[in-house]
């Protein structure tokens, strides 16, 4: 297998585009600071991650009450 045109139609194509301007995406600057887009994604991640731990805590105390609360009724089936 070889690299490059083989048929006319290929290398008509190759000389077509061998002229072709593109942009190349490593020369050019970037909009945003990617310092301040790290810092934002991590204040981001930490929000997240301490509203995750706040949720769980939160479940717990929820369910201590209402465990607390609970009233517990006998069936009169349960035992016969």
């Amino acid at each position: 297998m070889s690299v490059g045109a083989e048929d006319y139609i290929d290398q008509l194509l190759v000389k077509k585009y061998a002229e072709e301007k593109v942009d190349n995406h490593e020369d050019m600057e970037s909009m945003v600071d990617p310092e301040k887009m790290m810092g934002a994604m991590n204040d981001y991640a930490s929000m997240y991650r301490n509203m995750m731990a706040l949720k769980q805590r939160l479940n717990i105390a929820c369910y201590a009450v209402n465990a607390r609360n609970a009233k517990y009724n006998r069936s009169r089936n349960a035992y016969q």
